[in-house]
């Protein structure tokens, strides 16, 4: 496993983030190795909304993370 990359961190080391639900407004709690949850409120599926990072160009990628969180990011990937 690869330890040095700053952007994987976000998967090796998740952390909450505040994200709003586009069908009701309520305020979320999405970790940042999470790729969609559901809202409590409205149950509207909501997807992280973000552009490349590097599990989508490295060619360590899925050494980096791990396979199955890589599995996971590419699954999320094609339902967006």
């Amino acid at each position: 496993m690869i330890y040095n990359c700053p952007g994987s961190q976000k998967f090796k080391q998740p952390r909450p983030e505040s994200i709003t639900c586009p069908g009701c407004r309520e305020e979320l709690e999405m970790w940042t190795d999470e790729f969609e949850i559901k809202c409590p409120k409205c149950k509207k599926i909501v997807k992280r909304q973000e552009g490349q990072n590097c599990l989508d160009w490295c060619k360590y990628a899925k050494e980096c993370v791990g396979e199955e969180v890589y599995k996971d990011y590419l699954k999320s990937k094609k339902r967006r």
